[in-house]
């Protein structure tokens, strides 16, 4: 049997500004033995008003505005790994276009070399247009602009001077100091359109899939063995394609894990419903997962 590695999501919207209680909602997690955290990413918020009506990718309104709470995601992540021993940190995902290149790449790199190689970085193009146009960046462009990023970031924590001429980027003789020491996984978050899923084959170390039951047009099941496919077709052993899947707390979460397991995923988060369950702080969430984690561990065996 593989052995699947079991986190907890963090929820940045549910999450507050209490300090104290960030700090103690990370070792709860840590203590209860699971090998992961993982949070989204946001840096701007907007009003409802100008999003506008939707649809927002698959959801009819947007999941999120600029009334919820969302900590910048490497600062958080940092914090984490400074008061925790042994868990891994996962984002998901962050909105790499929306940032620059370079100094995400001295970001991260710093970050992994601090926890100890506790980093694992999803990168997706995200949603909001009015974030990208408050960040200065062209959302029009956002999935192009992805690509060079991730061949960029690759060629920043492995080469000392990188010299590179692409559509987005201009480096002649630069590099960041210190390299990582390994090799940083790096993830691409999506759905599961068959453009995007042949873009994960071309460019991601691994999978996580942005897809929600019942909302999205391709189902979790279907997904998987067509990136598969898709990899055997490039070249690509699918073995070096590995999933991180998440599952929420809620009716029928017992399913959803099994068929995770089935189709042989590498990684699986486990989080609270906040969508059905309105008004809930991060401390509830948690509550609610610890509750379910030993029927979890009991599926994963």
């Amino acid at each position: 049997m593989n052995t699947v590695q079991i986190g907890v999501v963090f929820s940045q919207a549910d999450s507050g500004v209490d300090a104290d209680a960030l700090r103690h909602w990370v070792r709860r997690a840590e203590d209860a033995g699971f090998e992961h955290v993982l949070a989204y990413d946001h840096i701007l918020g907007a009003s409802a008003e100008r999003l506008g009506p939707g649809p927002f990718g698959a959801f009819d309104s947007p999941a999120y505005t600029s009334e919820h709470t969302f900590h910048e995601i490497l600062t958080l992540f940092s914090h984490f790994a400074a008061i925790t021993e042994r868990l891994e940190f996962v984002t998901s995902v962050l909105v790499l276009p929306q940032r620059q290149t370079a100094l995400v790449a001295k970001q991260i790199a710093t970050l992994d070399l601090l926890s100890g190689g506790r980093i694992c970085p999803a990168v997706g193009v995200g949603w909001n247009f009015a974030e990208y146009e408050g960040l200065g960046v062209d959302f029009s462009t956002r999935t192009r602009l992805l690509e060079e990023q991730i061949d960029v970031l690759r060629l920043l924590w492995t080469e000392p001077l990188v010299d590179f001429d692409g559509e987005f980027h201009r480096l002649r003789g630069v590099g960041i100091n210190p390299l990582p020491t390994r090799t940083i996984p790096l993830y691409v978050g999506s759905g599961a359109a068959e453009p995007v899923l042949r873009r994960v084959a071309r460019k991601a170390d691994g999978w996580l899939p942005l897809l929600i039951p019942g909302l999205d047009g391709i189902a979790f099941r279907d997904a998987v063995p067509r990136l598969r496919q898709i990899c055997e077709e490039v070249g690509r052993d699918p073995a070096t394609m590995p999933i991180h899947a998440r599952v929420y707390v809620g009716d029928g979460w017992q399913a959803e894990v099994e068929e995770a397991l089935e189709l042989g995923v590498a990684k699986l988060s486990i989080g609270f419903n906040r969508m059905a369950n309105p008004g809930l702080t991060h401390a509830r969430h948690l509550d609610a997962v610890l509750r379910a984690k030993p029927e979890l561990d009991a599926l994963v065996g």
